[in-house]
């Protein structure tokens, strides 16, 4: 049995389509479906039972942004997994988890150190930023960015998701850590694909903080983590907002 955390949400959803429904437990807040269970990461409880006879847990990260309670979560689940005997854990952190304690990874390297010392068997992907959200609109008249034209490793849900089920299904994996990027892209690349003019402009709010973090050169990591666990090429970025 493999309990999925998260499993109503963009990422969960999609690696439970690519399991096996008679192996597949999907895990959620607001169970609607036949076949969901209860597990809310602010009720302990509710994940013990929802653990309880798992050989697997894919524990999908916390959507809260608050590195403090999104920490909190994460070793809540913990617990509720030790405590119902679940086997091994797989952790879906963020890319630079391993060696950067800072923002975006605070949480994650809190939790994969947490991970390690509870001494259960576990397997580490570290995602990067999707590639959903960079897709501009289909009435845009020109890409603006602040990137600097850094390049970004992002990688599509349904490819991540792809990783996260070969890693639930097939022997081999307990005990790694695969740092999982797609394909290298700029902005001025995606705007000359689209046949667009491009500006450099940062846009405002959280998005504008990200571009700020590529212009540094933070998201140019390249590995074949990916590509080796989906047995193909990442689906690159410019290719699908063309079509």
């Amino acid at each position: 049995m493999i309990v999925i955390t998260a499993a109503s949400g963009a990422l969960g959803s999609l690696v439970v389509e690519r399991l096996p429904a008679d192996l597949v437990r999907p895990a959620v807040r607001h169970p609607r479906h036949p076949g969901q269970v209860r597990a809310d990461y602010d009720d302990p409880a509710s994940m013990r039972e929802a653990f309880s006879g798992a050989e697997r847990l894919l524990l999908i990260s916390s959507p809260e942004l608050d590195p403090a309670r999104r920490l909190r979560h994460h070793l809540g689940a913990l617990q509720a997994a030790q405590q119902a005997g679940v086997k091994s854990v797989v952790y879906t952190s963020f890319l630079g988890a391993d060696t950067n304690p800072t923002r975006l990874t605070e949480a994650h390297h809190a939790t994969e150190q947490a991970i390690i010392e509870s001494g259960l068997p576990c397997t580490i992907l570290r995602n990067p930023l999707y590639s959903e959200p960079f897709l501009p609109p289909r009435t845009a008249s020109e890409v603006l960015s602040g990137t600097g034209g850094k390049g970004l490793n992002t990688a599509f849900r349904t490819d991540l998701a792809q990783a996260a089920a070969t890693v639930l299904i097939e022997d081999g994996h307990l005990g790694r850590a695969y740092d999982l990027t797609g394909p290298l892209w700029t902005f001025p690349q995606l705007a000359a694909a689209l046949g667009l003019p491009y500006r450099e402009q940062t846009p405002p709010g959280p998005m504008g903080w990200l571009h700020t973090l590529v212009r540094s050169g933070e998201f140019e990591r390249q590995t074949g983590d990916l590509e080796n666990l989906l047995g193909r090429l990442p689906t690159p970025i410019i290719p699908r907002a063309v079509e």
